[in-house]
Order: structure tokens, then sequence, then C-alpha cells
């Protein structure tokens, strides 16, 4: 039973990231152009470790079709194959300022709800 539950709990999770995927992706190069690998880095160290690359790839691909980042090539520190590095456009900003007024008011009116007012079981109006 445990084990059901979790498996919804992880479900849960999973798709609340998927609309906000994006947004975190943003928020990340805004604070500075990252590559691939240092995206799912970030997010596991911000508690977010169910995202995979197989997310992250697709939907920086999307993003910069969208014209929200622009990529380029440098090399590895460590001498390995240049790192495609991913940084905001103008677009991308106005994006994810948009973006985050969303989520707080998003955030906010769920909070509400969910720490509002336990149910009696009174049904009356």
């Amino acid at each position: 039973m445990t084990m059901g539950l979790s498996g919804a709990g992880d479900q849960r999770r999973s798709q609340l990231l998927r609309g906000v995927l994006d947004l975190c992706l943003l928020a990340l190069i805004a604070e500075r152009p990252r590559y691939g690998f240092e995206f799912a880095e970030a997010l596991a160290a911000g508690g977010m470790e169910l995202v995979s690359d197989g997310s992250i790839y697709p939907l920086l691909a999307r993003m910069e079709r969208a014209g929200l980042v622009s990529s380029y090539r440098a090399p590895s520190p460590s001498g390995g194959a240049p790192r495609k590095y991913y940084r905001l456009t103008e677009a991308g900003r106005a994006e994810l300022s948009g973006g985050r007024a969303d989520w707080q008011g998003f955030v906010g009116a769920v909070g509400r709800i969910l720490t509002g007012t336990e149910s009696t079981g009174d049904s009356t109006p």
C-alpha cells in the first residue's frame, strides 16, 4: 500500500513539474549560461531529482526555436568536446518575468485552498 501512495506522490510531482520545468530552466539560465548536464545537476540540487536529461534537452530545443534562449559552443574546461551553452534572450527574460508573476499568483491561490479550512464533515451551508 505504501508503494501505491509513493508512486502516486511521484506521479503528482512529475505532473506539477511538467508545468513549470520551462520556467525552472529559464531561471537557471538567468543565473548564468549553462550547458545540458549542469541543468540536471542544478535541478537535482534544488530537490527536483525526478527530471531526466530526456526531459531537459527537448525542452531546451523548443525554447531555442521559440527564441527564448540562444546557444553557443565553448571549449570544455576538462579538454573534452566543446559544450553547448544556453543563454537567455530578451524574449526569454520577458517570459521568465511573466512566468514568475504567474507562478506567484498560482502558488498563492493553491496555498490558500490547501491550507484553508479543514473539513469538519458538516455539509450544511
